[in-house]
């Protein structure tokens, strides 16, 4: 004889077990779904973070060149045509012009933004004029600050090309190529330019060499962002449609 006592409780219980496996499975979703909710806030947060900090240092150093340039128009009259391509923007730090010249001789191991040396500073004429001074340190009350973290330090080009700074990641992280995306439009068509070589070998990114052991690269696995403060026809540039 069927005991449909017991049927009704098994019933019961397969009932309960099947609302208890829905509430997991619901629990489950809405675990993963706070969670990417916070991974893609913490990721945007991190974003908007490094463009704010890429942006303000590049008017910082555009505004120190500009101060440079303004008020030191005769920079250094003994520099060739050789060792400046831009006058009177500075030259590259690593230039081996600066082993003989200046009052602050012996060039830079690199091509740092932090060891930019302002020509013409403090100005007048004969040896004055070769004086050089770094336009980031004690004596000029500037300080370059430290790069943006999980980037290398600031490049900086004077050369065929124009007059470029360039920073550099080989990191990882994914929000790094979203903030320099919403970098670059900031600017105007060619005034900034994304080079991306994460999953590619070292570009060339000047068609010269000066003041530099060989032209500048975007290194293998790096991701690059470049300002131009300059741009000559010449230059190697990655925005399309083609800069001017």
């Amino acid at each position: 004889m069927i005991n449909n006592k017991n049927m009704k409780v098994r019933g019961q219980r397969g009932s309960v077990l099947i609302y208890i496996l829905v509430a997991v499975a619901l629990l489950a979703a809405l675990t993963v779904s706070l969670m990417d909710s916070s991974g893609q806030q913490s990721q945007s947060q991190n974003a908007s973070g490094l463009v704010s900090e890429i942006d303000g240092q590049i008017g910082l150093i555009s505004a120190a060149l500009s101060e440079c340039v303004l008020s030191h128009p005769n920079q250094d009259s003994e520099l060739t045509a050789t060792e400046q391509k831009n006058a009177p923007y500075p030259i590259n730090p690593a230039d081996s012009y600066f082993d003989t010249q200046s009052a602050d001789p012996g060039s830079d191991a690199n091509n740092n933004v932090a060891n930019i040396r302002c020509p013409g500073n403090p100005g007048g004429d004969g040896s004055n004029n070769q004086d050089h001074a770094r336009i980031f340190g004690g004596s000029s009350g500037k300080f370059m600050p430290p790069h943006p973290a999980l980037f290398g330090d600031w490049d900086y080009y004077n050369g065929a090309d124009g007059v470029a700074i360039t920073i550099a990641s080989d990191k990882t992280d994914p929000y790094i190529a979203d903030a320099l995306a919403k970098l670059n439009d900031k600017y105007a068509q060619c005034e900034a330019e994304i080079i991306d070589r994460r999953s590619l070998g070292a570009l060339n990114i000047t068609s010269d060499t000066i003041g530099a052991a060989g032209p500048r690269q975007c290194g293998a696995g790096e991701i690059c962002f470049r300002y131009w403060i300059i741009l000559k026809p010449t230059a190697i540039h990655q925005d399309s449609p083609d800069c001017p």
